[in-house]
């Protein structure tokens, strides 16, 4: 089922058009990729989608509903969440209260029931609480719940980030270069990871330069360069195309190849 449809989406920056005209869609279940050579404009997609910025043109719809500009906070209440390309951690708090704080969206209690401690405020931390652990569990940090973040190794730190994405329940994911800075084994424990959330039916639109990682995982790729789609399809048509080559190697890859 697709859950993320985009359509002609563009913005310009002072005359300067970062992306234009793009249009894909994002499956339940399924690991959309999109690449390109940096300047290609992913990031700037991303902040679109998610509503950091305002598209000067096109449409992104939700699950059917146009959701186009609404705020991240009101994206997230319904069902869409992101990680950033800069960890957005809390470095002095617990790994645990880390991941509590993705869980602040969907709470709807209130300030004063939260500050005299009545029962109803202590089940739902207890119930944030518990869920946050749960979530720990999934990304494999369960056992460092009580560990300071900023202790982490750096693949630990972008795993405890999807952790407090998925606080919201998201049904579409956001990933922006994951497994960024990560070494070997860091890379492949996201890689598992990704996998695994888009097996358990969540829509992951991901972005990421580790090649290797994307045809493994992707089940649909989209390749900008330039702020334009060049190329879309599977993983192996996609590697094959002579734009996406010549996007990514130049002129004479693309000679190469034809020889």
């Amino acid at each position: 089922m697709t859950l993320l449809h985009i359509e002609g989406l563009g913005i310009n920056f002072g005359g300067l058009k970062a992306v234009d005209n793009v249009s894909f869609a994002a499956a339940a279940g399924q690991v959309t990729s999109v690449i390109g050579p940096n300047g290609a404009g992913k990031t700037t997609l991303f902040n679109m989608i998610s509503g950091v910025y305002t598209p000067g043109s096109g449409r992104v719809a939700l699950d059917g509903d146009n959701v186009t500009g609404i705020h991240p906070s009101q994206l997230a209440r319904r069902g869409l969440s992101r990680t950033f390309q800069n960890l957005q951690i809390f470095q002095d708090m617990s790994v645990l209260d880390n991941a509590l704080a993705g869980f602040h969206l969907s709470e709807r209690g209130s300030v004063w029931g939260d500050m005299l401690s009545l029962p109803a405020a202590r089940r739902r931390a207890r119930d944030a609480r518990d869920g946050a652990m749960k979530l720990l569990k999934r990304v494999r940090l369960d056992d460092l719940a009580s560990e300071v973040a900023g202790n982490l190794s750096y693949g630990q730190l972008k795993r405890l980030e999807i952790a407090r994405a998925l606080g919201v329940g998201p049904r579409v994911l956001l990933l922006d270069e994951p497994a960024a800075g990560c070494n070997a084994v860091e890379t492949e424990e996201i890689d598992t990871l990704i996998a695994e959330l888009a097996a358990s039916g969540i829509a992951v639109l991901l972005v990421e330069h580790d090649m290797k990682l994307v045809m493994r995982i992707s089940h649909h790729v989209v390749v900008l360069d330039h702020g334009q789609m060049i190329a879309e399809g599977d993983p192996e048509s996609v590697s094959q195309n002579p734009e996406v080559i010549k996007a990514y190697l130049g002129t004479e890859a693309v000679d190469n190849v034809a020889g």
